[in-house]
């Protein structure tokens, strides 16, 4: 078992990252809190299984971070298909019940939140690896050979990924300006 020492020098040493990976994935302080205190959690219960061997403890921190983040969006798309299965409208009037979720992060400038969170969309929208590829190498800066340690990957399969979410943002993108 972890000694409290140990896991504290560990939280106050990956907080802030953790904090913000989740933050990148679902773009609302409150639930990026969430998510990394539940990510803290299962550091804590499972940090006798980490391998020093296999990945470095950032790497196995960010993996939990990222498939935690994966699974809170998941589990949100499954509640929003029920609720649109339940009700399309709000009862009391003809209004959608179900809205897409506002950008509520700390970093977009208000006069710019409207275009990024048409941009965060098309994002979402990508399938998961290409999303968590997009996340780290270009919102969260890393480096690609970092990135393919982190998804447990090759480089190459790092820059296909990053190439292909790229033309499915471009051609997103210009679909939605009428090109």
């Amino acid at each position: 078992m972890t000694s409290k020492a140990e896991f504290e020098a560990i939280y106050s040493e990956y907080k802030s990252l953790v904090f913000n990976v989740c933050l990148h994935y679902v773009l609302n302080r409150e639930d990026a809190q969430d998510l990394a205190q539940e990510v803290f959690v299962k550091v804590y219960h499972h940090l006798d299984q980490y391998n020093s061997e296999t990945a470095s403890l950032k790497t196995w921190i960010y993996r939990i971070a990222i498939n935690q983040s994966l699974d809170f969006l998941k589990a949100k798309k499954r509640k929003k298909r029920f609720g649109f299965i339940s009700s399309l409208f709000e009862p009391e009037s003809d209004e959608l019940a179900h809205d897409v979720a506002k950008v509520s992060h700390p970093g977009v400038p208000l006069e710019e939140q409207e275009s990024m969170e048409e941009l965060l969309q098309i994002i979402y929208a990508l399938p998961d690896k290409q999303k968590t590829a997009i996340i780290l190498a270009k919102i969260e800066d890393r480096p690609q050979k970092e990135v393919a340690e982190i998804m447990d990957t090759s480089v190459k399969a790092v820059e296909s990924l990053l190439q292909r979410a790229k033309q499915t943002i471009e051609k997103k993108l210009k679909d939605s300006e009428g090109f």
